[in-house]
């Protein structure tokens, strides 16, 4: 035959995991196909034809009734159903045409065309059975080549559909066929393409006698309403001269994208942000899929920063409910796109895991739900302690307190003119403060100070005008390195007959000959670098007396604890 018309656009990709993996004819093996990321899973088979419901001799297409129970049976525009057109063939069948089938000399390469799906698809080259047309005259452009005539139920609605088929050529110097699917939803006709297959310029391969053959997926899959469905093949090819090919292996399937969800960090600290990231993933066969949404509610207490929601979807649209607990979010898919992205910061005033399921996705349509994931914000444990003067075993005088808690506190205390113990001494006046302060997003603070002023002990031995301790311990956020830093000040201060400076390095010791040591400016770290002991002065004696003179204590805990001792 002759070419005398230029060969139309390439259709749909070929599917990949959504089909049977098929064997290149004559490769003995399982035929490649490249994985797209990120992971698309395949599309569900909601109907296949085979043609194989067909024993016995050749018939026309309009003859053939596929298996039980739905025992499909198919039409065409007469064009179609004559002059070689329209014929069930098989290798198996006998070598000469049907009478009155208009095949005549043809009728090998009908059956080397079912042969050949047959091998590309992994079958019987023998036994298989394909859809043939081997144009004998114009049929005309726009002409429907196959169509179901009993409607396929579909389970389930708002769900994207789309179909494939093998398909095969011959004689590509001249016309090509060129294939165009849609889906039917009672009397509406919806396209499932954007571009014709065409088996002649997008072959998965070319057998040794000249046969172009591959596998498609429609391009454009259809977000269906209806509770049934059935599919129109038209050739929009109109020329006789060339236009000769096969079809087998026809399916409707259920190609919806799925929804998935992840946290990123994880863990973050309470009050900073986290990315929550709605990925809408597609189908292996890669069709575009227009017009998805959803709805997600998030769990008490997680709430979107306002501002914050993006999106990379074509035609991508999301919006933040007021309250700041939940999302509206939809969009497309390209031809040929594995995935988009909608993306939400979120944070939480409190510590605790968060988890979204598929039952936070309360509104689908188009989509597949996400399954579980999660986010642990974490909290820093603020622990400050603060007393005037301990002296065992007698209770701390003037302390103050916050106590291993998560949320901002403060405490504070005041004394006048004390004495210590029975005849170990006296004070005139002390102050106490301790407090867990919250700065930016989860950055922590936990401080104490001591103040004894007027010290007088053992007879003067010890004495002060003021005697001041710092303890603190701060993280910039809750994942963050916990700094301790500590301080004693003094005034008018005297060990025996030792002046002491204002500032002493820490852990500074006096020895008073036979009686025992004070240290200055004593530090103790402690839970593992979190925590700080500092005390003013700490009075040892032989005769067992223990006094700690302005003591302060700090230190930070990530959640759940517990909050250390020294």
């Amino acid at each position: 035959m002759r070419a005398v018309a230029a060969s139309g656009l390439a259709c749909a990709a070929v599917l990949a995991a959504a089909l049977p993996a098929a064997t290149a004819p004559g490769a003995g093996g399982r035929r490649a196909v490249a994985a797209a990321a990120p992971a698309p899973r395949a599309a569900t088979v909601l109907f296949e034809e085979g043609f194989e419901n067909a024993p016995g001799v050749p018939r026309p297409l309009t003859a053939y009734i596929g298996a039980p129970p739905l025992t499909e049976t198919y039409t065409a525009d007469p064009a179609w159903l004559t002059a070689c057109n329209g014929w069930l063939v098989s290798a198996a069948d006998p070598a000469t045409a049907p009478a009155g089938s208009g095949c005549g000399t043809s009728w090998p390469s009908q059956q080397a065309m079912a042969s050949a799906l047959a091998e590309w698809a992994g079958g019987d080259p023998i036994g298989n059975h394909a859809v043939t047309a081997y144009t004998a005259g114009n049929p005309g452009a726009g002409k429907t080549q196959l169509e179901t005539v009993q409607p396929i139920p579909v389970a389930a609605t708002g769900r994207f559909l789309t179909f494939s088929v093998d398909a095969a050529a011959v004689n590509c110097f001249a016309a090509h066929p060129l294939l165009e699917f849609s889906l039917l939803d009672g009397q509406r006709v919806v396209p499932a393409f954007t571009d014709p297959i065409d088996a002649c310029d997008d072959a998965g391969t070319v057998t040794a006698n000249g046969t172009h053959v591959g596998t498609y997926a429609g391009d454009d899959a259809v977000l269906f309403s209806g509770a049934s469905a059935g599919v129109r093949m038209v050739n929009a090819q109109a020329s006789g001269t060339g236009n000769d090919g096969a079809i087998d292996n026809l399916r409707i399937l259920d190609a919806t994208p799925r929804l998935s969800t992840a946290f990123d960090p994880d863990p973050v600290g309470v009050g900073d942000p986290t990315t929550l990231t709605f990925t809408v993933t597609n189908t292996t066969e890669k069709a575009a899929k227009r017009g998805w949404s959803f709805t997600e509610q998030l769990p008490s207490g997680l709430v979107a920063e306002p501002g914050s929601a993006t999106t990379d979807c074509p035609s991508g649209t999301v919006a933040v409910a007021p309250d700041g607990h939940g999302l509206t979010a939809g969009g497309d898919l390209a031809a040929g796109q594995d995935s988009c992205t909608i993306t939400i910061r979120v944070t939480s005033a409190r510590s605790g895991t968060y988890t979204l399921c598929a039952a936070a996705t309360t509104a689908r349509h188009g989509i597949d739900p996400p399954g579980c994931t999660s986010v642990t914000f974490v909290a820093l444990l603020m622990d400050a302690h603060a007393q005037a003067v301990t002296a065992a075993p007698a209770a701390p005088l003037a302390p103050s307190d916050v106590t291993c808690t998560e949320d901002p506190a403060t405490d504070d205390a005041r004394l006048g003119n004390t004495h210590v113990g029975s005849s170990t001494g006296s004070f005139t006046a002390a102050t106490t403060y301790a407090a867990g302060t919250a700065g930016a997003g989860s950055a922590r603070t936990a401080t104490s100070t001591a103040t004894v002023n007027g010290l007088h002990l053992l007879g003067g031995l010890v004495s002060a005008g003021t005697a001041t301790a710092t303890a603190t311990a701060t993280a910039p956020t809750a994942l963050g390195t916990v700094a301790v830093t500590g301080a004693t000040t003094l005034t008018g201060a005297r060990v025996g007959n030792t002046t002491i400076a204002a500032h002493p390095a820490p852990n500074t010791v006096i020895t008073l000959p036979q009686l025992g040591t004070v240290t200055l400016n004593e530090q103790q770290v402690y839970g593992d670098g979190r925590g700080l002991v500092v005390n003013a002065l700490h009075i040892r004696l032989s005769s067992g007396t223990d006094i700690i003179v302005g003591g302060a204590r700090a230190s930070l805990t990530r959640t759940p604890g517990p909050c250390p001792s020294p």
